[in-house]
């Protein structure tokens, strides 16, 4: 034990270094560049003859997160993310849980059945926000439901040029990529479920529905706490489908892209008011994902 002791910082020791390095320092450095008036060059100060300027004289307190508040585009951006957020967090969980319950039934092949619902999520957000991109505007608009197609569904063609259905769409490819990572969560939740509870409920009589309510679902919250704290974050988090998929236009930005582009927005860059977005942007997750995880740990408990 005490030699396990001894090396355990050595060997700790550079993922600390990474960690510090990569996500600590900068993660430091932009909450300090959200109070100040970074533009690329704050420390230019034009009134004193070009002389550099004290970190000090940069700085504007809550200036920038005021100036975020009122901007159209990061309100709308917010609110577009939050409503994407919730139709995702329900459409990915009721994808998986169906998917695992399916599964779990097989007895011959479920290891090639978890393979192929598992493959989308090895696939890139730009590569996938293309691939459905052609599928919105190609098969579903010009071939499935079109005028001369299968079944004429208007709401199904265009998706990718109007708010409101960009958000089916961007929740239909988050789904499809993401359903089979958090089916083997949910899979390894049901295989821990003793099989003598199923057994004393259908001798007592319980229907299947009733059986799922009060036996799967109250055994299952263990995933249901990983599986919706992994969705609700992910799904603030979404940008390179949001990039590949829409651009951003006909107003679907969400909060990441409206994060990065903000400095293209404003001439010259601000990269203050950026920062002041990114820091309202964790906060924002971090309270919802810790009382997620907080309410759903409580659940577990009361069990």
């Amino acid at each position: 034990m005490n030699i396990y002791k001894r090396w355990f910082w050595i060997f700790v020791f550079p993922a600390l270094l990474l960690f510090t390095f990569v996500i600590v320092l900068p993660f430091v450095m932009g909450v300090f560049n959200s109070f100040t008036a970074w533009r690329g060059t704050f420390y230019f100060d034009a009134s004193s003859g070009g002389r550099a300027a004290s970190v000090l004289r940069s700085l504007v307190g809550f200036d920038n997160y005021a100036a975020a508040f009122r901007d159209e585009r990061f309100v709308r951006s917010l609110w577009y993310t939050v409503r994407y957020t919730a139709l995702a967090v329900i459409s990915i969980n009721a994808a998986a849980l169906c998917l695992a319950l399916l599964v779990n039934r097989i007895v011959r092949g479920a290891g090639l059945f978890r393979t192929t619902f598992f493959l989308p999520n090895m696939l890139g957000g730009l590569a996938l926000g293309f691939i459905w991109q052609f599928v919105f505007q190609i098969i579903f608009t010009d071939l499935l439901f079109g005028p001369g197609g299968a079944l004429h569904v208007e709401f199904l063609r265009y998706m990718t040029q109007d708010s409101l259905k960009a958000l089916f769409a961007l929740a239909l490819l988050n789904t499809w990529q993401t359903a089979g990572y958090m089916m083997i969560i949910y899979i390894a939740g049901l295989n821990n479920i003793p099989r003598d509870l199923y057994e004393a409920a259908s001798i007592d009589g319980a229907s299947p529905w009733l059986t799922f309510r009060k036996i799967t679902v109250p055994m299952l919250m263990p995933s249901f706490t990983v599986v919706f704290f992994m969705t609700l974050a992910n799904s603030f988090k979404l940008l390179d489908q949001n990039v590949a998929l829409t651009d951003g236009e006909f107003n679907t930005r969400m909060l990441a892209m409206q994060i990065l582009r903000t400095v293209k927005d404003t001439a010259p860059p601000d990269y203050g008011k950026a920062q002041a977005q990114a820091v309202i942007f964790f906060i924002i997750i971090a309270v919802i994902t810790l009382s997620q995880v907080n309410i759903t740990k409580k659940r577990e408990l009361e069990m």
